[in-house]
């Protein structure tokens, strides 16, 4: 048995989409299950849409998510060049073929393969054409998620245009063939080329490899209809990055997007991903962008990253916001870290959520200074808790609780009564952290400021 070789055939155009990335990973991880190569191979005959920039963009995007490949870019190996570019003399070699097979002709300056079956006349007013029409027995496309598709040609089509280019149905097929590509797995959108593709095959005299065409991906329902394009939020791979997203959550979420090992799990690891994944449990049907998913897969690989890794990326994201400055006080951010660690889903959100911890220049929500400020006796429990706190030697969690414990039971309230008063007057909100290793967290000086503050504000 040959041994499995997928290509990943991108153009690039512009910003890579998820559903690029997709299709990528679904190679990469077929490639590894199966012992076999993944090829990288930039289609980028388009000169002027294809730019460094978003080749650039493409390859640190492969390399972000963790996909890396055996032939390509860097890694020419015994089937380069890997850029379509620059392998105009093997398309010319194959073009040769097919002209002393008699399977293409010249109109208008490009060149039409000519599909074998009975001609049309051109008398025939109804199927009349600039493009001679053909009736050809029906290709039928053994696809690994789809079944059996069966789909005819009839139309000759374009393999050279009159500039002198080849298209990209011929230089795909001649790629496949040349670098002995086993399986083309590829968005379904590519499914109406598959047809052309197969006569190519047939013409060249070469046994077509496997399809597998992927279901589309559809836009999140708040968003509209249809198919995702680059336009939607979360659609490009860039986005996440420049959010702090975690690589391996985004490898993992677009995993899932069309398939699923039939079981609940949802958390994978790079390696039970590989062990698992199978084409045959990719869905036919479109595949439904979840935003909270994907948050929910951050989250999840969030809280179990080693908290040094978290403090550094936590670091990154609240220099970047201009929240704090290097150098920074290393045993404070891993205090505060270790609180945002069970709290935030994305690191995007660190900078609004911990801002009470770096700076005194916090937002106040309005709706928890009505909530838990203006009720009758709040700056008095205040005013009843500083003297304790500021009584105390040690600023330990557990001192902190005493204190509290000392009050209530002195007052025959509970120690809850404080809590929300307290937690508004040193942070401008009425969520967060837990609350006491908040306090412990902030530090007795800025706790106390902070309820002092308060209480001249709200008297």
């Amino acid at each position: 048995m040959n041994q499995v070789r997928v290509r990943f055939a991108p153009s690039p155009t512009g910003s890579t989409h998820i559903g690029t990335a997709r299709t990528a990973l679904f190679n990469w991880l077929f490639a590894r299950k199966e012992g076999g190569v993944f090829v990288l191979r930039i289609e980028d005959t388009d000169k002027e849409r294809n730019t460094k920039e978003a080749l650039e963009e493409l390859i640190d995007g492969l390399k972000w998510l963790g996909l890396d490949w055996d032939e390509g870019p860097g890694k020419e190996g015994d089937f380069g060049p890997h850029f379509q570019s620059k392998r105009n003399d093997i398309y010319a070699e194959y073009l040769k073929i097919l002209k002393d097979k008699d399977r293409v002709y010249e109109k208008n300056g490009a060149i039409y393969f000519k599909l074998e079956g009975d001609r049309f006349t051109e008398y025939d007013d109804y199927l009349k054409a600039d493009v001679e029409k053909v009736k050809t027995l029906p290709v039928v496309i053994e696809d690994i998620i789809r079944g059996k598709v069966t789909r005819r040609e009839d139309r000759d089509f374009v393999i050279q245009r009159s500039n002198g280019e080849p298209s990209f149905h011929f230089v795909n097929v001649v790629d496949d063939i040349a670098m002995k590509i086993t399986h083309v797995i590829r968005g379904e959108d590519h499914l109406s080329n598959t047809s052309k593709h197969i006569e190519l095959f047939n013409a060249f005299g070469v046994e077509p490899p496997k399809f597998a065409h992927l279901p589309m991906i559809l836009k999140n329902p708040k968003e509209g209809k249809g198919k995702m394009s680059k336009r939607d939020k979360g659609a490009l791979i860039s986005e996440y990055r420049e959010r702090n997203f975690i690589p391996e959550a985004v490898r993992n979420f677009i995993a899932l997007l069309g398939w699923s090992p039939k079981d609940e799990q949802e958390v994978f690891t790079i390696e039970e991903l590989t062990s698992r994944f199978r084409l045959e449990d990719v869905q036919k049907g479109g595949a439904r962008f979840d935003e909270q998913k994907m948050s929910h897969l951050n989250f999840e690989y969030m809280k179990a990253m080693p908290i040094q890794a978290y403090v550094q990326i936590g670091k990154r994201s609240l220099v970047k916001s201009g929240l704090i400055e290097e150098p920074v006080d290393e045993t404070y951010l891993t205090a505060v870290m270790k609180l945002c660690k069970e709290k935030i889903d994305s690191f995007e959100n660190l900078p609004g959520f911990a801002s009470y911890f770096f700076s005194h220049q916090y937002a106040i929500s309005e709706k928890a200074e009505s909530k838990v400020m203006k009720k009758e006796g709040a700056i008095d429990r205040l005013e009843e808790l500083l003297p304790r706190l500021a009584a105390l030697q040690n600023w330990t969690q557990t001192e902190i609780d005493s204190a509290f414990n000392q009050l209530a039971d002195e007052k025959q309230l509970k120690p809850f009564t404080w809590y929300p008063i307290v937690r508004f007057s040193v942070s401008g909100t009425n969520s967060g952290p837990d609350f006491i290793p908040m306090l412990e967290a902030l530090g007795k000086k800025r706790v106390l400021n902070r309820l002092e503050m308060a209480i001249n504000k709200y008297r």
